[in-house]
């Protein structure tokens, strides 16, 4: 019985279907019928653009619309969060694809398909061993970073399309290079079509809603049909295409796209491919999942509702496994999407199922109608939908708030426009990593002192405090470990020497959390050469799990001093008198504050 209760709830933490599908209404059914078409207007034209961005038929776009979306209502926790094609995995989808082969072909098709599948493998694996936290290593500078100089390298890789030339290359620079000297032969009639339509877009963002409300609508209704504007701009300049022929005036149509839906079939093993597409697959799953967890928890935290962040890797895993055996590529949570369809009033993942079978609808029956699109229109599409990621006041915010955050942000952001979208992530995550070791190899060391009338010790240098010339207290405001274990020795060194009165130095350990081997070794000398010149080191406020590693030494043994519970007590125990009669005194302003050992930033 115990048994069949511990089976019965790992099934439900598996698949939350059973959980939030057994609480299924009508009233509930409703709200995800309504998001679902809201959805599916935005889903089906930036399906088909997405799909053009990895440079695949646009069929493929639909594919990727179908399978992943239904296996997420199943397998996700998130309530609101829209699955399908997005702007920058699909960048990172299409430049992984180019180094195996050229944009069309059946083996660059054959590679973008191998990356979701490898991606899904990837993800269920992480969230099945729990190493989600993997993710926390791109830092937000980084994201915002890479998300922005992504969506500017989309926008202009959309120039092309949008003006009727063509452009090629994988990085900003390259991209720029391709298009200056085209612009001479730009196609009038095809960069009016798009432009209009961007602009469009862009009016419709802020000034549709207001129209609609203006001629009678309901706010509801007006919603909806500011939502429906990529829809709308595509039908308008699909039927202008037609019924002009203009198609015959150099406007680029996407001409017959296969009606029906997917063949499943599972892409086939090759270990060469599979070798060349690993580390691209890797930054698609851990940016996927990054850019998705943010948005479902965002999501989540308005209507007080709960994500499984492991088992939110297991459903995009699956997702994508999805996509890949139904032939399409990578997916993720989509921030426009999702957002629109939290807005639109979506209640379970249902919304994304319901959204999955209108597009297989409009696959089954409306393909004849997509042949006189034109590409000018997704180019449109994709230009305003990815400016809306771009972030120039983050650029801002992280400048103010921290310069070594705003290198590695800028860095991600040159490196990516210059070298493309792979290496700009890998340098924003290594310039962290690096960044983060440097500061912690240097950490911020207080002399702290006695405030009069309380048993607290704060920073000298910012409060007036009362210290003894015989004792040297210390305040560590970080973990010790190797990058500063010598900084830690040397700085005790070179404090006592300077000071030869010192017989006591103690060493407030709030805030540490850990100490490793190096640091350990280092204590121990430290311990040692200060025993050997008379004075005794003390640790106060060691932390429990801090002590237990320490007791597994001989360290405590060898302490010259004592381990005190606080650094009251520490004081109390080397000069009784000094400690009480502070504490019993009122505040004295005019104590000079000694100087410290570091800059007390």
């Amino acid at each position: 019985m115990k048994s069949e209760s511990g089976l019965a709830a790992l099934l439900r933490r598996r698949l939350p279907i059973l959980e939030w599908g057994a609480q299924y209404s009508g009233q509930t059914l409703v709200g995800d019928l309504v998001a679902a078409a809201i959805v599916s207007m935005m889903l089906i034209p930036q399906s088909l653009a997405y799909a053009l961005l990895v440079g695949l038929p646009p069929q493929l776009g639909l594919y990727a619309s179908m399978a992943p979306l239904l296996l997420y209502a199943v397998f996700g926790t998130s309530r609101a969060l829209a699955v399908g094609p997005v702007a920058v995995a699909s960048l990172m989808t299409g430049a992984a694809a180019a180094q195996v082969a050229a944009a069309g072909t059946p083996e660059h098709i054959g590679a973008a398909v191998a990356i979701a599948l490898l991606t899904g493998i990837l993800m269920i694996a992480m969230g099945l061993l729990r190493l989600g936290f993997l993710a926390n290593f791109l830092s937000h500078p980084v994201v915002s970073g890479f998300i922005t100089a992504a969506a500017v390298q989309i926008a202009a890789g959309q120039i092309g399309p949008l003006l009727g030339v063509k452009t090629h290359g994988e990085s900003l620079l390259e991209i720029l290079e391709s298009l200056l000297p085209q612009l001479g032969g730009v196609k009038p009639v095809t960069a009016a079509i798009g432009i209009t339509a961007m602009l469009f877009l862009l009016w419709a963002k802020r000034g549709l809603k207001p129209l609609m409300v203006r001629f009678g609508l309901g706010d509801r209704p007006a919603d909806i049909v500011a939502k429906a504007a990529p829809a709308m701009a595509i039908v308008v300049c699909t039927a202008a295409v037609g019924m002009m022929g203009l198609d015959a005036r150099g406007v680029g149509i996407l001409g017959a796209v296969p009606a029906g839906l997917p063949k499943l079939a599972l892409p086939s093993f090759d270990a060469a491919l599979w070798t060349k597409i690993l580390v691209p697959s890797l930054l698609i799953c851990i940016v996927g999942y990054v850019e998705s967890i943010s948005v479902a928890l965002t999501l989540a935290a308005k209507r007080r509702q709960r994500v499984d962040p492991d088992q939110e890797l297991i459903a995009l895993g699956v997702a994508d496994i999805g996509s890949a055996v139904s032939g399409g590529f990578p997916v993720t949570g989509a921030l426009s999407r999702s957002v629109v369809n939290f807005e639109a009033g979506a209640q379970t993942p249902a919304a994304g199922a319901f959204a999955a079978i209108g597009v297989a609808l409009a696959t089954l029956f409306l393909t004849p109608l997509l042949f006189f699109m034109p590409k000018t229109a997704l180019a449109a599409i994709i230009i305003v939908a990815v400016l809306s990621l771009v972030d120039v006041a983050a650029l801002k915010h992280t400048w103010d708030y921290s310069r070594a955050e705003f290198a590695a942000m800028v860095a991600t952001i040159l490196v990516t426009w210059l070298d493309g979208v792979e290496s700009g992530l890998i340098a924003g995550v290594g310039l962290s990593i690096f960044l983060h070791l440097y500061a912690t190899s240097r950490p911020h060391v207080a002399v702290i002192g006695q405030i009069p009338g309380t048993s607290h010790f704060r920073n000298v240098e910012r409060h007036e405090a009362v210290t003894d010339p015989e004792i040297l207290s210390l305040r560590v405001d970080a973990s010790l470990y190797f990058p500063n274990a010598r900084f830690i020795e040397e700085l005790v060194n070179e404090s006592v020497a300077d000071n030869p009165a010192i017989r006591h130095v103690i060493l407030e350990c709030i805030a540490v959390n850990t100490i490793d081997l190096s640091a350990l070794e280092s204590l121990s000398a430290v311990n040692k050469r200060l025993a050997e010149g008379g004075i005794r080191l003390h640790l106060s406020a060691v932390k429990g799990p801090v002590l237990d590693r320490l007791k597994q030494s001989h360290f405590l043994q060898e302490l010259s001093g004592k381990v005190h519970l606080s650094h009251f007590d520490a004081l109390a125990s080397i000069r009784p008198e000094l400690a009480t009669s502070v504490l019993q005194s009122a505040r004295a302003p005019g104590a000079a504050p000694q100087k410290p050992l570091a800059d007390p930033s």
